[in-house]
């Protein structure tokens, strides 16, 4: 009898630990889903906006615990004060209106305020409101002209050559346009029309894109070629406004496509003159972009990107030859990163120009002579990075930029913000605290709000001076006591020596409210290593989207930058080139084995992955390249070989001509090896990625005898899959990487 009790309580014993050491159980799942709204208005003074006066004044509308509190500094007098009282306004709001106001949750924008504070204006309902704060009267001054929104469209659509409307002359006298492909202009007083060109055809025509000189007497008119037309379809199988499914079809060109090619040429309007410009420094064209006139009518420039992105141009044309000068000629043996690193700004009309380069191994600013083309002096120089050019002040000679990497004990991916002289001296500093800045300049830069924080830090908000970087006074300090109060735990940075040896690569760790250092966790990584930026979150947020919400199931979820990202040395990001299907991978691995020795109960042996597009992609690569190390991969919307994808991305840093590269880094090619448990997640009206490229990638998988689960959403673009494609990702990883079978989603959401 007493073994048999022994037995029992032995019984009841492994039953309560197995209990207590459960992963993704019902409760976990409905925690884990309810952590958004759990976790959402928990952080107090944490302002997002802020908006400067002319008469340097500046508001901003802060989160108080009790609701919204609308702000105005005086930095000269170091005074802050709420703009008006909350509750008389609220209660004129509520008369005027006729619907309750509540003083804690005013909605206003567009606030303008004397310096006296004597009168206010601002939107609300679509009206714009006159508040008198003295005499307490509020009048409706008109309605709100809402503003008509942009239209960018969609981005591959091409680009219209031919429908542009006329264009006038500086003067208004003349009017130049095309007709029968060639360049007209007429006079305006009396209708007569003067033909300018005579060599434009149907297949090499004059564009509608036409430039007048300001002085009049002179036009730049293009020329261009076509190139290949390429259409993506797909199938919209459940639209809203109609039974029948739709045929959608969109411009897609892609790597290895033919593209236009443009050809400027110069009239001289007087002497009904044609000068045809030369071609030959830009005859291999990926794009030739920001035509401008000098203001001087002397010349016109524009910028030439080379086919495989390894020559960038900044070109002049004289406006009374047609001779070519080559302003800036951008090198590199591997690519330029134009799409997110190139900036120039033309000074005193050109005679100077303010260019980036990381032609000695680093992103920094040089000043050119716009006349000569060469280099007068290199502005900023050292082992950091110029991260973005965000103001030239000709008059003083300074540049204000935002740089990374420049403080050895800091995170070096964290914004920081400078100004230099056009000499390249006196660096000024207008940050240096600990954490990831964000400035906002009043409209003279005599002042300016810096905002900054970490992910394991809550925000800091200073008012400073731009003449000593001081801080004049704390606006505010956010307050995180309820967030923490919620199990929230915050991020941990870690770093880990990369596959050299020598470069730290910087990542995150979250883990869940119920995390025990005695439980062992899987480990699911977050990637996206698209080359066009690095990707580890720097601010403070309270909620990481789907990284917050997996972790609660019972994983430790990661997000690492490794080599082939942005924002460090031109080496580091070289790897990404023609080798989209690095990814990192050599890195990841290493930091995730290096975390999981410090912290035994991460999982190294039991390692998931997931990402969108780009991620998608990497995920997938994950078990097609590196199945040794991970075993569970969720794929979203990802382009799984590069040759199917948009032109503009993947040339850029998979290089031009097409070669056999682009299929030794196709998840297509290499299905065969694909080894784990791989979900794809399809969207089948995306116009980003497209759709064939995952379907093809499936076919592949079908003929190499691998299984995976696809899961399609009807009427869903490019994203991760929305609410559905969430819950997939969750049950997919409970399932493979904690062998349990997930509870049902109606059991959840009751």
């Amino acid at each position: 009898m007493e073994s048999f009790v022994k037995k029992i309580s032995v019984f009841f014993i492994l039953i309560n630990f197995g209990t207590s050491l459960a992963q993704g159980t019902l409760a976990e799942y409905k925690k884990a889903i309810s952590l958004d709204s759990l976790f959402r208005d928990k952080v107090t003074n944490s302002p997002k906006n802020f908006h400067w006066q002319e008469n340097n004044l500046l508001w901003y509308v802060n989160n108080t615990p009790e609701g919204k509190e609308y702000l105005w500094v005086n930095p000269s007098e170091k005074t802050q004060e709420k703009c008006f009282d909350h509750a008389v306004l609220a209660k004129l709001l509520s008369e005027k209106f006729e619907k309750d106001i509540d003083a804690n949750h005013i909605d206003i924008s567009e606030l303008e305020f004397d310096a006296d504070m004597a009168a206010l204006k601002f939107t609300f309902d679509e009206k714009i409101v006159s508040f008198n704060p003295n005499q307490q009267e509020l009048t409706i001054v008109e309605s709100k002209t809402e503003d008509p929104k942009r239209d960018w469209g969609y981005w591959g659509s091409r680009f219209d050559e031919t429908n542009n409307p006329p264009v006038m002359s500086p003067d208004s006298t003349m009017l130049a346009y095309i007709k029968n492909h060639n360049l007209y202009i007429k006079n305006t007083s009396t209708d007569e029309e003067t033909r300018l060109s005579y060599d434009g055809a149907p297949g090499f025509f004059y564009s509608t894109y036409i430039k007048w000189a300001p002085d009049g007497e002179k036009i730049m008119a293009y020329k261009v070629r076509p190139g290949d037309e390429r259409k993506i379809y797909f199938v919209e199988s459940s639209p809203g406004d109609q039974f029948q499914p739709k045929l959608q079809s969109r411009d897609y060109l892609k790597p290895g496509d033919e593209l236009p090619f443009k050809s400027p040429q110069l009239f001289l309007v007087g002497k009904k003159k044609h000068i045809q410009v030369p071609t030959d420094e830009f005859s291999h064209q990926f794009g030739l972009n920001n035509i401008e006139w000098r203001e001087d009518s002397s010349a016109f420039t524009f910028e030439y990107n080379q086919r495989g992105h390894q020559a960038y141009k900044v070109i002049a044309v004289d406006a009374n030859t047609g001779a070519v000068k080559v302003l800036v000629n951008e090198v590199s043996k591997t690519f330029i990163d134009y799409s997110s690193k190139k900036y120039r700004y033309d000074i005193d009309d050109g005679k100077e120009i303010i260019w980036t380069s990381e032609r000695d191994g680093w992103n920094h600013i040089y000043l050119y002579d716009g006349e000569t083309g060469k280099v007068k002096k290199q502005l900023t120089k050292g082992e950091w990075v110029v991260r973005n050019v965000i103001h030239v002040d000709e008059e003083n000679r300074e540049v204000y930029f935002t740089a990374s990497g420049m403080d050895k004990g800091q995170d070096p991916y964290f914004l920081h913000y400078f100004k230099i002289d056009f000499d390249g001296r006196n660096l000024t500093r207008f940050t240096k605290e600990n954490g990831n800045h964000q400035l906002t300049f009043s409209e003279d830069y005599e002042y300016y709000v810096d905002q900054y924080s970490r992910v394991d830090a809550p925000p800091v908000t200073l008012l400073k001076s731009s003449k000593n970087a001081k801080t004049l006074m704390q606006l505010q300090k956010a307050d995180h006591s309820a967030l923490l109060q919620e199990g929230w735990i915050a991020p941990e940075v870690f770093t880990a020596k990369g596959r050299d040896g020598v470069t730290d690569i910087w990542g995150v760790i979250i883990r869940p409210t119920s995390f025990d250092p005695n439980k062992t966790y899987p480990v699911i990584e977050y990637i996206y290593a698209g080359p066009h930026s690095s990707f580890v979150p720097k601010d403070f947020r309270s909620y990481y989207w789907s990284m917050s919400s997996l972790a609660e199931l019972g994983f430790i979820v990661v997000q690492i930058d490794g080599m082939g990202t942005s924002n460090r040395s031109k080496a580091f990001h070289d790897v990404c080139w023609k080798n989209l299907k690095d990814g990192g991978f050599p890195d990841r691995k290493i930091w995730i084995r290096e975390a999981a020795k410090k912290y035994p109960y991460m999982d190294a042996e039991n390692v998931g992955i997931f990402g969108t597009s780009a991620g998608g992609q990497n995920a997938a690569a994950a078990l097609v390249f590196n199945s040794d190390f991970y075993d569970v991969a969720v794929s979203s919307c990802g382009c799984h070989d590069n040759r199917m994808d948009k032109i503009w991305w993947n040339e850029q840093f998979m290089g031009y001509p097409i070669g056999p590269h682009y299929a030794e880094c196709s998840n297509v090619e290499n299905a065969g090896q694909m080894g784990g448990d791989l979900m794809l997640i399809l969207g089948e009206v995306d116009d980003n990625v497209d759709p064939a490229s995952t379907m093809q990638f499936a076919n592949a998988l079908i003929k190499a005898n691998k299984d995976f689960e696809l899961v399609t959403i009807p009427g869903m673009g490019h994203s991760s899959g929305g609410e559905f494609g969430e819950r997939k990702r969750k049950d997919f990883f409970v399932k493979h990487l904690m062998d349990v079978d997930p509870p049902s989603w109606e059991e959840i959401y009751n």
